[in-house]
């Protein structure tokens, strides 16, 4: 009986001591007392860091959407795709078919050091097999990232060697590039697509940015579409590229954090030439930034559909054990005053992650009639005075609907099985030798190259050995989209990611329109109301 009233004891001491205190720090004593009483008096063995964790997780659902808390884990994984690089043997690969596929190789890495090549399957990482074993992706990662100088080693097939393969690969820090494509979109336009916000970012931007400049770039197409955002300094640094002095950015506010200014300096590097940016539904957070300041400033002409609408400020809060919460601080507002962040209740997540849908069923992103503003978010932009529209998100000033005409189930399925990636690969490791002779420039290899019937013939074979329904109408509408994608994914393996989006452009309505649009002089500066 002692044993089991010395507990009741503590806890009633620990009570009263709690109830005498007076102020901020009773909350915090209860959680205290909650989670004594839970490890000391509850009738089955409990996890103390996991009930912290769930309480933790469960407060913070109760506030916004992005207040969140990660495992020491996941938050390591999280923040290095935005610190520029990592450990690893430097290669970007896909998993088809339960076989790890190398895409590509990066230059001067590891990998590329050792003899490694685009094509080469990896069976083996050191004494493991991962091919035909149903691995994940994260595991797979886990065994060939690790310690800079550390060893691993490989066992590959190579198509036309018989034996595998083994190398001896040693870790290096390995560069992460937010930027996909830098190229000529004509004579005088340049085209730059970012896929984040990362530490890196400005520095691949201005670079890239010199080198379109020197093959005479006038006018910039600045691709933001599918940009979730990423550090909030770097989309300052960006729409710093673009603007004149002493013009503001951003500023944050909350209600326990004072106003803060971000505004440009005199260093911008395009603040003159016609320039458009896109974005689409996930385009958010730092892409609402910069395409926010540059509406804002008249600076250039925003073209797709209304962004993402995520404008609340995360402040990290790391934990001693390397668990992290990244708790909701402020908002941000566009130069204009507009709230970039789209309306929440009180964090309901199952609600706020449907918005996409509903836009959807609203018809939001096939016309932009469907899209209605109460007079009260109706804002002006600080040069010409247009109206623009707060509410949550960017909305563009030309708008381009979701083409759906050749987007099918049976398109779908098959992009979904990964078939669409498993025929480029599969051309690729039987014509590899032949197209590096055939077209050693890319620019004959997207004039001259067609994918063939026969090889969309074994997209529907293999389609239908996945089980995958052959319905011939879909696959009619679908097959000059399909087309364009093996196309471009071979172009991606043989060349690089910019050939692969200078492809798969060509049926990028918003990118067709930009590029319409900003050599239209006239047409340009109407959409800016001047």
């Amino acid at each position: 009986m002692k044993r089991i009233f010395l507990p009741l004891l503590i806890l009633s001491v620990f009570a009263a001591s709690m109830s005498a205190q007076r102020g901020n720090n009773v909350e915090a004593r209860k959680l205290q007392l909650a989670l004594y009483a839970i490890s000391n008096l509850y009738v089955d063995s409990t996890n103390e860091t996991k009930l912290v964790e769930d309480a933790i997780v469960g407060m913070l659902e109760k506030l916004d959407p992005h207040s969140t808390y990660t495992d020491p884990e996941e938050t390591k994984e999280m923040t290095e795709p935005l610190q520029g690089n990592f450990d690893g043997i430097g290669i970007q690969f896909n998993m088809l078919t339960d076989t790890l596929y190398v895409i590509q190789v990066i230059p001067g890495g590891p990998s590329e050091k050792v003899g490694l090549m685009a094509g080469d399957r990896i069976i083996m990482v050191d004494d493991t097999l991962i091919a035909g074993v149903k691995m994940k992706n994260t595991d797979v990662m886990k065994r060939l990232r690790g310690p800079k100088n550390t060893e691993v080693r490989v066992k590959v097939l190579r198509g036309g060697v018989p034996d595998l393969i083994e190398f001896k690969i040693t870790r290096g820090k390995i560069p992460v590039y937010s930027l996909d494509a830098a190229y000529m979109a004509d004579k005088t336009t340049g085209y730059i697509k970012l896929n984040r916000f990362a530490a890196s970012s400005a520095d691949e931007f201005r670079e890239a940015l010199e080198k379109l400049k020197k093959q005479g770039m006038k006018n910039l197409i600045l691709d933001l579409q599918g940009n979730g955002g990423g550090y909030l300094n770097i989309a300052i640094d960006l729409a710093d590229e673009f603007l004149g002095k002493d013009k503001l950015i951003v500023y944050t506010e909350g209600n326990k954090q004072p106003r803060e200014e971000a505004k440009s300096s005199a260093r911008g590097n395009f603040e003159e030439g016609r320039l458009v940016v896109l974005v689409d539904e996930t385009s958010a957070s730092a892409s609402e930034i910069l395409s926010g300041a540059v509406q804002d400033w008249d600076r250039g002409v925003v073209v797709g559909r209304r962004t993402f609408g995520k404008g609340l400020v995360q402040k990290p809060i790391p934990m001693p054990d390397g668990s992290m919460i990244r708790l909701t601080v402020a908002r941000y507002y566009t130069p204009t005053g507009r709230s970039i962040q789209k309306p929440y209740e009180n964090g309901n997540q199952e609600q706020y992650n449907h918005d996409l849908i509903d836009r959807y069923n609203r018809g939001e992103l096939m016309s932009a009639d469907s899209i209605h503003f109460p007079d009260s978010m109706k804002y002006n932009t600080l040069e010409t005075k247009r109206i623009v529209y707060g509410g949550g998100g960017i909305m563009p000033d030309v708008f381009i609907p979701v083409d759906t005409s050749r987007y099918t189930d049976y398109h779908r399925s098959v992009v979904a099985a990964g078939l669409v990636n498993r025929i480029a690969m599969n051309y690729l490791d039987r014509h590899r030798a032949e197209l590096n002779k055939k077209y050693p420039k890319f620019v004959q290899y997207k004039q001259d190259f067609n994918v063939t019937d026969d090889m969309m013939q074994e997209l529907v074979a293999l389609a239908k050995d996945e089980k995958i329904e052959f319905k011939e109408e879909q696959y009619n509408r679908s097959k000059p989209l399909i087309m364009l994608q093996i196309k471009a994914l071979i172009a991606r393996d043989l060349y690089d990611m910019t050939e692969y989006f200078q492809v798969i452009n060509d049926d990028n309505e918003s990118f067709q329109e930009a590029l319409r649009l900003i050599n239209d002089e006239q047409r340009y500066e109407k959409e800016l109301g001047r």
